[in-house]
């Protein structure tokens, strides 16, 4: 997710536990019933966020697994096209071998 897309998401979290918090502030309930709303609307939050990061923790858990998979592809192709040119060099290399021995005789 984009660095502003994020920072929007945290924006209006805060925006919105800012706006809850006030409301409950000058609601006119008992202490304890405006206790309890706060206690609820935390949790809620709380609740929220934490889905929030873990979504964003499962993105980049993804997004690295994907990135190491494509490197490890990378890695083994380049793997195997230096063994066949080393193959392929040491197959010329005993041909000029053999025929420079053919021809010393």
């Amino acid at each position: 997710m984009a660095k502003s897309t994020s920072n929007a998401v945290v924006g209006f979290l805060a925006g919105a536990a800012l706006g809850a918090v006030t409301g409950i502030l000058f609601a006119p309930d008992k202490g304890t019933k405006t206790r309890k709303k706060i206690k609820k609307k935390t949790q809620k939050l709380n609740s929220e966020i934490s889905d929030n990061v873990q979504g964003k923790v499962n993105d980049l858990k993804d997004y690295v697994n994907d990135l190491m998979d494509e490197i490890k592809e990378k890695f083994s192709t380049l793997e195997t096209e230096v063994k066949d040119k080393a193959k392929k060099t040491v197959d010329n290399a005993a041909k000029n071998a053999e025929k420079k021995v053919s021809e010393t005789k």
